[in-house]
């Protein structure tokens, strides 16, 4: 029987991606291959509970949710019991978005699922592990998120827009590492460039300033 590792479940406000700001209900599953300089959850590195499948999914339906965000560490970590947890909750009816680090295969991941996929900009500490041929399985119901450390993430994020047409495949988030670069510096250099893109704060860092289960 599956069963799956999970850190946290909560429910809280979406402080990013397209749905921002919508009540959301978190599933934060443990573990991560990943060690990103910028990182928020290392708690979720280790630790956390083992769920049966059928005891996660009650735990999920219990909540009511509109919409249901499968997140990390890196959830794909736990590749094939969490790619069956998303397909039963989409034949369930439920809409719901993977966070990822695209640093595993998405090209199981269930169609009916949003993508939410990191590439790593150089002062990540991950830029290596980034895994393009992922790029393939995104389209315009998707989006890649950049967080941006510095001017170097910035020039580097743009270069890969380019070569990769990502704002032609993709719905496409420059984010700011949220204390590390100013926010309206970087916001003016995408306007400076009228980049084809989705600026965006973290809402919830905002609200709770980083406090887990939000």
């Amino acid at each position: 029987m599956s069963r799956l590792r999970i850190s946290e479940i909560f429910y809280s406000l979406q402080g990013e991606s397209s749905t921002i700001g919508k009540p959301t209900l978190f599933v934060r599953l443990t573990g991560c291959p990943l060690r990103c300089v910028w990182c928020d959850t290392e708690y979720a590195f280790t630790g956390g509970k083992y769920w049966e499948m059928a005891e996660l999914i009650a735990e999920i339906e219990s909540y009511n949710p509109q919409f249901i965000c499968i997140t990390g560490g890196e959830p794909l970590a736990q590749k094939k019991p969490c790619e069956e947890l998303m397909s039963r909750l989409c034949d369930k009816g439920y809409s719901l978005s993977i966070e990822t680090s695209g640093a595993i295969d998405i090209a199981d991941v269930d169609n009916r699922v949003t993508k939410v996929m990191d590439l790593k900009a150089p002062d990540s500490g991950e830029m290596s592990k980034n895994l393009y041929s992922n790029l393939q399985y995104l389209d315009k119901s998707d989006e890649v998120k950049f967080v941006i450390m510095s001017r170097k993430d910035y020039d580097w994020a743009k270069m890969q827009m380019v070569q990769y047409q990502l704002c032609d495949i993709t719905n496409v988030i420059i984010s700011p590492c949220y204390g590390v670069i100013n926010e309206r510096e970087l916001a003016e250099w995408i306007i400076k460039d009228n980049l084809q893109v989705r600026f965006q704060l973290q809402m919830h860092k905002i609200l709770w300033n980083d406090a887990a289960g939000h």
